[in-house]
């Protein structure tokens, strides 16, 4: 959850709380990371695509149609 990742910084803990991989400044490169969370139905990566895609941001398209798509996984999944 987001609190899990706000107290994990406050530690000093700045990498993925999923795998623990340090975030690149490539947006391509976190892109990867969060496809991969996104593969394995993890819903607040998939809202977080969704909102990459509805917004055009870290390397993707503007895609309205499937920002829509990944939110309403996303909500079923219980995000």
């Amino acid at each position: 959850c987001k609190g899990c990742n706000v107290a994990a910084q406050k530690r000093g803990m700045l990498d993925c709380a999923f795998c623990r991989i340090p975030f690149s400044d490539n947006d391509a490169d976190n892109l990867a990371m969060i496809k991969a969370r996104v593969q394995k139905k993890d819903p607040d990566a998939i809202h977080f695509l969704g909102q990459n895609y509805f917004h055009g941001q870290m390397g993707v398209q503007k895609d309205i149609r499937k920002a829509v798509e990944l939110t309403e996984e996303a909500a079923e999944l219980g995000s």
